[in-house]
């Protein structure tokens, strides 16, 4: 299978059960594999959307930078996640590794190819385009309508979610990345994290605090679902 699932699809935006792009579940399909360091960029806003990538391992952020300089990050892509495919020519944010990050690629041309011959491609397809779409409505809703501790509870109950498989969290990204995110300040994330501490819903592991248990995951939701 390609692409790792979830049990909500909402909070994963670019997964798909299977695209059969793997090279062996399809003679015409010939998959890359590039290695790019902790921030180097995979690819441009405005440059030409001649690939689909995958996460093979690492993590990577989509973001803008806007015009008072400020970033805008608008998705994290986690291990098994497709990105990079747009509706038009040319790519609407900039793509960059969070961590020593491995991607797989493929020309967007032969996908669509493939598309047009098997049915089961085509629908995981318009099901990624969907899931992009619910994924941008939701990020503007958690922006414009949340308070600072509601929009790290959604955060948090986010990476939980994508993140499965373990007891513990472990987020490849920085604060300075889920405030911007989040569209908050550094410092309100830090806050916010230590208050959902305090509450004991959450606790750390380790001294860089990325690593996170959940104490109590029906209280998370409940601060979220105020929103």
């Amino acid at each position: 299978m390609f692409v790792r699932t979830t049990t909500d699809p909402r909070h994963r935006p670019n997964s798909l059960r299977d695209l059969g792009m793997t090279s062996g579940s399809n003679p015409r399909v010939n998959l890359g594999e590039f290695f790019y360091k902790k921030g180097t960029e995979i690819y441009g806003e405005k440059e030409s959307a001649d690939y689909v990538y995958q996460v093979k391992a690492g993590a990577v952020r989509s973001y803008k930078l806007l015009s008072d300089g400020r970033r805008q990050i608008g998705a994290f892509h986690l291990v098994g996640d497709i990105f990079g495919l747009e509706n038009g020519s040319s790519h609407r944010f900039t793509a960059e590794a969070i961590v020593d990050t491995t991607v797989r690629l493929i020309r967007r041309q032969t996908l669509e190819l493939v598309a047009d011959s098997d049915p089961l491609v085509a629908n995981n397809l318009l099901n990624m385009t969907t899931n992009n779409l619910q994924h941008a409505e939701d990020h503007m809703l958690l922006l414009g309508r949340k308070t600072s501790l509601e929009r790290v509870a959604a955060f948090v109950l986010e990476m939980d979610q994508r993140l499965t498989g373990a007891e513990v969290i472990a987020l490849p990204m920085s604060r300075r990345d889920i405030a911007d995110y989040l569209g908050l300040t550094l410092e309100t994330v830090s806050r916010a994290l230590s208050r959902l501490h305090e509450l004991g819903i959450i606790h750390f592991i380790g001294n860089t605090q990325r690593q996170i248990a959940l104490s109590d995951r029906q209280r998370l939701a409940t601060i979220d679902l105020q929103g």
